[in-house]
């Protein structure tokens, strides 16, 4: 049978395509369906009358026929389950579902409906979330989820085999991907499907929300699940969506930094998708980030443009082909450092930070202990940790110290609330633009593939990171090698002598001297200048510190 060809959509940024699925009573029918265009005008004060399908792809090798006009059209095995759950025996059915509606062989309309993406979302009627088909007592865990967001409790859960059937829902591959979350963030209702089950997408949070016992002790978990719930929870209170000069159509919920560090160990198909999803939910204004989809673009550049977007121009940054993983070089200062980390129990997943600040410069007032507000992020912070301000960046950067480079934690750390002090409010903004000297070097690596429970130890992530080929150029062996980390070593010292932990610094400086001697070959390296001109004899007597020897 010939295949479906698809007619071009009219010109314009209203133009989308429908599916009518037709009814039939027998389950076990062939699919029948029609697509037809549909204009979709900016406004978002009302609802169109279509389902908007969120779901995952699933295998792209493993494909069946549905017929479009009686013409063969090839879809995953999981799109046509849910299809035929979707089926009605009486009455057709409008639906908007990107594999099907979306010509996945036209690259520049593709790039053009992705940015329509949350338009499209925002004005179905309800988006409809298909977990797949029932497997692992899921009909049982949906009725858990059901009955206990009545009681608020977890005191039903006294069988292994319900906690066991949760999990095993809330493992599901659709709550790792990536796009679902501006697909239920836009959505004015949700409905949740798993085989013939269904649940409202309210009600589930409740149920799940209850249920957080169970999933809170597993890490990767905790972070997937609240950032479902509470985008599900909170979609009813947002305004909609802005369309913006370009005709990007986003929903405003916070700047893309704050977004790519909650959310950057989600999964795509596509790692051009890790960025292009989150950009319509993104408050910032775009158009002139590079950043709109175009999946001819390599993605190290991506990633680079990324980086520069959310930090600075004047930052060096280097990425490596498919890996997502980028080298930045910057020159920067440190604000102060992480004393204790707060958990928060709300729903939100914010979480409040204990920071001591050094003597910002021209502000010695705002020394002392802060309390910061955060949002959630994808990376676990943890005592000792370091609030970083690189050269030219609007916000400041939280790191860790990994032997002689940083791991960036969180790209753009916001508070959520101005801090309060003797002086008054501190407006974050107005004084991080006051900073502006800059006397350190950075070497920072911002990893997005390695978990979060390997940044919790830094010397397995050194060691990690050390082998991993993408970086291994930075941790050369050989002459060069020893004086590139010698170097490295060198500017630690120097930050850690910032932070006034002289102890640190002192051995960071004994470690470059004699890597310096490694390099050179010169018996007594004590006389080697830094590029501030302070020999490290000269550097830690001033600090108070014993000189090598004494």
């Amino acid at each position: 049978m010939s295949q479906y060809r698809y007619s071009p959509l009219s010109p314009g940024r209203d133009s989308i395509r429908l599916l009518r699925l037709m009814p039939h009573e027998d389950e076990t029918a062939d699919i029948q369906c029609e697509l037809f265009e549909y204009s979709l005008p900016n406004s978002c004060k009302r609802t169109h009358m279509y389902d908007a399908l969120s779901y995952v792809w699933g295998n792209p090798d493993e494909k069946l026929p549905i017929f479009i006009y009686k013409y063969s059209f090839d879809v995953t095995v999981n799109l046509r389950a849910a299809l035929l759950h979707l089926r009605n025996h009486s009455i057709e059915r409008i639906l908007w579902v990107d594999a099907i509606c979306i010509d996945q062989a036209n690259q520049e309309e593709k790039e053009h409906q992705i940015q329509s993406m949350a338009k499209i979302y925002g004005q179905a009627n309800r988006v409809v979330v298909w977990l797949g088909e029932a497997a692992d007592d899921s009909d049982l865990a949906l009725e858990e989820i059901r009955v206990t967001r009545d009681k608020m409790s977890t005191n039903s859960l006294d069988s292994k085999r319900i906690q066991q059937a949760v999990l095993a829902l809330l493992q599901r591959p659709w709550f790792r991907r990536i796009w679902i979350l501006q697909e239920i963030a836009a959505a004015r209702h949700v409905l949740i499907m798993c085989g013939s089950k269904k649940i409202d997408g309210y009600v589930f949070c409740l149920g799940v929300d209850a249920l957080k016992d169970l999933y809170e002790a597993r890490p990767d978990l905790q972070g997937l699940i609240r950032s479902v719930t509470y985008l599900i929870r909170e979609a009813i209170f947002r305004p909609g969506y802005s369309v913006g000069i370009s005709g990007r159509s986003s929903l405003d919920i916070c700047p893309l930094g704050e977004l790519m560090d909650m959310y950057h160990a989600h999964e795509a198909t596509k790692r051009h998708d890790k960025v292009y999803a989150l950009l319509g939910m993104s408050s910032d204004d775009l158009s002139e980030a590079d950043l709109m989809p175009n999946y001819g673009d390599p993605w190290e550049k991506l990633l680079q443009r990324l980086a520069k977007f959310l930090l600075s121009e004047k930052i060096s940054v280097e990425a490596w082909g498919d890996e997502e993983v980028a080298a930045i070089k910057s020159k920067g200062c440190i604000l102060g450092k992480v004393s204790s980390v707060l958990r928060d129990t709300a729903l939100d997943g914010r979480q409040s930070v204990d920071v001591i600040f050094k003597s910002i410069l021209g502000h010695p007032e705002y020394t002392g202990t802060q309390r910061w507000t955060l949002r959630p992020s994808a990376k676990s912070i943890r005592d000792g940790d370091l609030i970083c301000l690189l050269q030219g960046a609007s916000k400041p950067a939280i790191i860790r110290l990994c032997k002689d480079y940083f791991a960036i934690i969180m790209i753009a750390a916001t508070p959520l609330e101005n801090t309060r002090m003797e002086e008054g409010y501190i407006e974050w903004p107005n004084l991080l633009q006051s900073v502006t000297t800059f006397t350190r070097d950075f070497l920072l690596f911002w990893d997005w593939k390695k978990s979060s429970e390997k940044f919790q130890n830094p010397a397995e992530y050194d060691t990690l990171i050390r082998t991993d080929d993408s970086a291994s150029e930075y941790f050369k062996i050989g002459r060069e090698g020893c004086l590139d980390n010698a170097t490295r070593t060198w500017n630690i010292a120097l930050i850690l002598g910032d932070l006034g932990e002289y102890k640190g610094a002192e051995e960071r400086i004994l470690e470059a001297i004699e890597g310096y001697k490694r390099a050179f070959g010169v018996e007594y390296p004590y006389t080697l200048k830094s590029q501030y001109g302070l020999t490290p004899l000269s550097w830690a007597t001033g600090n108070g510190t014993p000189a090598p020897g004494e």
